[in-house]
């Protein structure tokens, strides 16, 4: 009976100590539960309060690292520009800036060109990138892309070197010519012939700074403000009125064809300003006794009919090399035809702005010593002016480039009228 007892005591007592080490060892996983590891240190930071809403609004490509150099928080401009892959900063000298921040807490900024993603061509991103602390753990990377703005300021920088060397030529010429006529007072033949070299210079200066009065104005202007239905053969007449004389001078022939009663929504001015540009350049460089086609037609398109303003002469034509530079600022063919004409180097330039400001585009089509067509493309009044409601003006240097080439004749109306009876003289 005892030693029954005794056994029953015992289990009793066994019972209560596994109870009490069962508990024990439950409330201690609890806690070792609750207590953070150095690996969830490491993996799972907490952005402070606020930051996360504030880099979601932000243009710039933000970029977020821990203590390990892991990303903790990447916008998607940052994986579209390349600097994060695989979870890591993929530019190691964004990310030696990153340690050195992190190291004594001083902001660094430095400019990068880094290689474009995805392209085998050599190009470089122009970035800036930031580096600032984000708490005590935390490391914040800014990259802005700077490439459209170096673009821009070469671009700048370019047309202002231009601009100074085509003013200095006629000023500096109506500068030796005012000497020449002071040193040759006593001899009215040479001041008669200095003067008049003195108004071809003043001319051409004129002629200089009224053009870069128009490509200021249609890069800058919306056509659409003022706009209105704008019938073609208006703007054609204007353009052969325009370069008349030339014409005249030179015995070449002007011949109108075509589609009639076609009309253009834009503006008037610039419209006419381009036309008559394309008009003026054929004259120039067409030789003697040639003629000279401006003809219009409509052509279907997906997003409605548009209107081709074809302008076609027997010229010197145009290398394929040249044909890729036509439309830049001051490119010149023959740069000594230009000069004599008294040409800038600008009339195509605003040609093209003026076609992609009014949803269009120009195109040419030249072989050397076969002449060119030039082709104004532009939608028609009804079209144009839905468009104007539903979308912003197009820049030229932004939209959709003119094609420099094409490698048969367009079929163009303006080929007709090289031998077309309706000629206007």
């Amino acid at each position: 009976m005892d030693v029954n007892a005794a056994v029953a005591a015992a289990a009793a007592i066994a019972g209560v100590l596994t109870g009490v080490i069962a508990m024990l060892a439950f409330r201690w996983s609890e806690r070792d539960q609750a207590r953070p590891t150095r690996t969830s240190l490491h993996t799972d930071p907490v952005l402070p309060p606020g930051v996360d809403t504030v880099l979601s609004v932000l243009r710039s490509s933000a970029v977020v690292l821990d203590e390990a150099d892991a990303v903790v928080k990447a916008s998607s401009a940052a994986y579209a520009l390349g600097l994060v892959r695989g979870g890591r900063l993929s530019v190691e000298p964004m990310l030696q800036m990153a340690r050195d921040t992190r190291r004594d807490g001083e902001i660094r900024q430095v400019e990068l060109d880094l290689p474009r993603r995805g392209t085998g061509r050599g190009e470089a991103l122009a970035v800036s990138a930031r580096v600032a602390p984000l708490g005590s753990r935390l490391v914040l990377l800014l990259v802005e892309d700077l490439t459209e703005a170096r673009r821009i300021e070469a671009v700048r920088r370019d047309f202002v070197a231009n601009v100074s060397h085509e003013l200095k030529t006629p000023v500096g010429a109506l500068s030796l010519l005012s000497e020449a006529v002071m040193d040759a007072s006593d001899d009215p033949e040479a001041v008669e012939r200095f003067a008049g070299r003195m108004q071809i210079e003043a001319t051409r200066l004129t002629n200089l700074v009224q053009e870069l009065i128009d490509l200021s104005r249609v890069q800058n202007d919306d056509p659409l403000e003022d706009a209105e239905p704008v019938r073609v053969d208006e703007l054609v007449a204007e353009a052969i009125d325009r370069c008349r004389h030339a014409a005249g001078t030179k015995q070449i022939t002007m011949a109108a064809g075509g589609t009639a009663d076609l009309s253009i929504y834009g503006n008037r001015g610039q419209l006419a300003a381009a036309l008559g540009n394309l008009v003026e350049n054929a004259v120039n460089y067409s030789p003697a006794r040639t003629r000279v086609g401006i003809a219009a037609r409509r052509v279907s398109a997906s997003g409605g009919d548009h209107i081709e303003i074809a302008v076609t002469d027997q010229g010197i034509g145009i290398s394929e090399k040249d044909k890729e530079r036509i439309f830049e600022r001051f490119y010149r063919v023959d740069p000594a035809r230009s000069r004599a004409t008294g040409g800038t180097g600008l009339g195509l330039a605003i040609v093209k702005h003026v076609a992609a400001s009014h949803g269009g585009e120009v195109t040419v089509w030249s072989s050397e010593g076969q002449g060119s067509t030039f082709t104004l493309r532009l939608p028609e009044a009804g079209a144009a002016r839905d468009r104007a409601q539903q979308h912003p003006v197009l820049d030229a240097e932004a939209g959709r480039p003119a094609d420099p080439s094409h490698d048969t004749p367009p079929e163009s109306a303006a080929y007709q009228t090289l031998s077309a009876p309706e000629v206007l003289p």
